[in-house]
């Protein structure tokens, strides 16, 4: 009788063979602020897990609280059920350490900063605390619109990973996602990236890369447009915003969207605008700097163009004409 050969099961489990590896399935995210959170719940939304960082664990407790505040208003609205919002949620983790980006697929920073200067120099920062612990097949994406991904990336040691990668979350319904190589992305890089957005049920548009994208470029002319329009007497800005509802079709107003986004980011925008490009046509109104000045942010302070309430909701008397 032959020898029977007895091999152990165990080389034949799960654990001991090759997984297929999925495409997505973990996002870091550096920064939860409006524009962080936004990305959080678009994520986790497809069934992807999403880890962010923040700088002390209020900022992440107040992170994790708006995220469920938005997702509230989502249940009120019919858009979503309780117990979808608790599996969105579970998927949704906040950080304090670099470190616990080291399984991610993508990360993706999304910070908030005053100054170009600072800004420029805080992101550099933040691209090489991420280089650090990640793979160096982890794609390393800015959601900056107005600072090119070439100039963030050129002091990291594995840069033909990073991607700009601007994604609306101020526009309602806003499907569109910018992607924009810089000098040093390959094309793997960028053709994941792409990928990515199709996971999100966004299209994706390829752009050269540039201050300012497409979306900036253009809503920051049509605001300064507006602005002078209303100074100049032609009409008021509550009208003014009908009218480019009304006519064009737009969800917002040029002044309303201004408010929703944030006066002092607007701000930012055409001041780095401006600095890469020199155009008069990027030099901010007069009256955004004045609204800036007095604290008059939108939406989020409660008073810009126009006045809001506590929920939010726009006041019918505009404020500035």
């Amino acid at each position: 009788m032959a020898d029977v050969i007895v091999e152990p099961i165990e080389k034949y489990g799960l654990r001991q063979q090759a997984r297929p590896k999925v495409l997505f399935s973990k996002i870091g995210i550096v920064g939860c602020g409006s524009v962080g959170q936004d990305l959080a719940i678009t994520v986790s939304k497809h069934g992807i897990e999403v880890i962010f960082l923040e700088l002390s664990p209020e900022l992440i407790r107040h992170s994790l609280d708006e995220i469920g505040k938005g997702l509230d208003k989502e249940i009120n609205h019919w858009g979503l059920t309780p117990s979808e919002k608790t599996a969105i949620l579970s998927r949704i983790k906040g950080t304090l350490a670099y470190e616990d980006f080291h399984d991610c697929e993508m990360v993706i920073e999304a910070i908030k900063s005053k100054q170009r200067e600072s800004s420029l120099e805080i992101r550099k920062v933040v691209f090489k605390s991420i280089e650090k612990y990640v793979s160096q097949e982890c794609i390393i994406a800015t959601n900056s619109s107005t600072l090119v991904v070439t100039e963030l990336s050129s002091e990291l040691q594995h840069n033909e990973r990073c991607v700009s990668f601007h994604i609306s979350t101020t526009a309602p319904g806003a499907s569109v996602v910018e992607v924009a190589k810089g000098l040093y992305t390959n094309e793997d890089a960028f053709e994941k990236v792409m990928k990515f957005v199709k996971l999100l049920d966004k299209t994706a548009i390829p752009v050269v890369e540039s201050p300012g994208l497409i979306s900036v470029r253009l809503f920051v002319v049509l605001l300064n447009e507006a602005c002078e329009t209303m100074m100049e007497g032609v009409s008021s800005m509550d009208k003014i915003d009908l009218t480019m509802r009304q006519c064009f079709n737009m969800p917002l107003g040029p002044f309303e969207f201004a408010d929703k986004v944030g006066l002092d980011k607007v701000l930012r925008w055409m001041e780095n605008l401006y600095g890469e490009f020199g155009l008069s046509r990027y030099i901010a109104s007069p009256l955004i700097k004045k609204l800036v000045r007095a604290n008059k942010l939108g939406r989020m302070s409660g008073s810009g163009f126009y006045d809001y309430d506590k929920e939010g909701n726009k006041i019918v008397e505009d404020t500035c004409c």
